[in-house]
């Protein structure tokens, strides 16, 4: 069931292209917000207890090499996992010789980023994905609580990047086959890291570790999102109330467990 959430989550970004074809930047930047908001609350009242619930040192280091990890990642992806990838104009440059429009190369740079940031995310559900809770009842119910925590982290985390990345696949290649493809790979990733995890047994031992990698991810992608100011750095009404939205749903989702 892990997977499939995984992959579905990226879904529903595809899904909203097509039906919503959603244009305006605002939209997507509330969006965002809201992502950004309910990451960074998962992370500090869910993920980082569980990650310090044993005494191991080596965690801090994998928090901040995870943070860092994503400044590098950003390189590549261009900053989309928080938005900062611009959508192209609706209007693409013509070859008036041929009448034909002229269309961006794929964005090889951009995916791998992406990959590699959806891989890492996926591996600290890797002990528990397709496998039978009660198999794990030896496990105290904050353990479990933080990967569900972290899994509908990802969740919200993988829609608005879906939306920006679909958008600017398509307005970018011109060829809908071709950009979801695309998409395709970027939506096996986290459940490919959840998968490596489990079946790679050692990885288990080191299930802290990868939970503080991912805890450095999202506190970058988290506060870059929520530092980020608006235009003549003025206070945004509407910003504001998508970043509490996101605290909401965070504590009502952590009151129901």
């Amino acid at each position: 069931m892990t997977y499939l959430i995984l992959f579905l989550s990226v879904a529903v970004g595809a899904v909203a292209v097509l039906l919503f074809q959603p244009r305006e930047r605002q939209s997507i930047k509330l969006l965002t917000a809201f992502s950004g908001a309910y990451l960074l609350a998962v992370t500090v009242l869910h993920l980082l207890p569980e990650a310090f619930r044993e005494p191991k040192t080596s965690v801090s280091f994998f928090i901040l090499g995870g943070f860092f990890l994503q400044i590098l990642l950003d390189y590549f992806s261009q900053g989309i996992e928080h938005g900062h990838a611009h959508l192209p104009s609706h209007t693409h440059d013509h070859d008036h010789s041929h009448g034909s429009c002229a269309h961006q190369p794929v964005p090889w740079g951009m995916m791998i980023g992406l990959c590699v940031h959806a891989f890492i995310e996926g591996m600290p559900l890797g002990e528990y994905a397709g496998h039978d809770h009660a198999a794990h009842a030896g496990h105290d119910h904050g353990h479990t609580h933080a990967q569900t925590a972290l899994l509908w982290g990802i969740v919200v985390h993988n829609i608005p990047i879906s939306i920006v990345l679909l958008t600017l696949l398509i307005q970018g290649l011109g060829q809908r086959a071709k950009a979801f493809g695309l998409l395709l790979i970027f939506a096996l990733m986290s459940p490919l890291g959840a998968l490596t995890s489990s079946v790679l047994e050692p990885l288990a031992d080191y299930h802290a570790q990868l939970t503080g990698m991912v805890i450095g991810i999202f506190l970058h992608v988290s506060t870059t999102i929520l530092f980020e100011t608006g235009e003549g750095h003025r206070f945004n009404l509407y910003k504001a109330a998508a970043i509490l939205a996101g605290l909401a749903v965070a504590l009502m989702g952590g009151m129901v467990h």
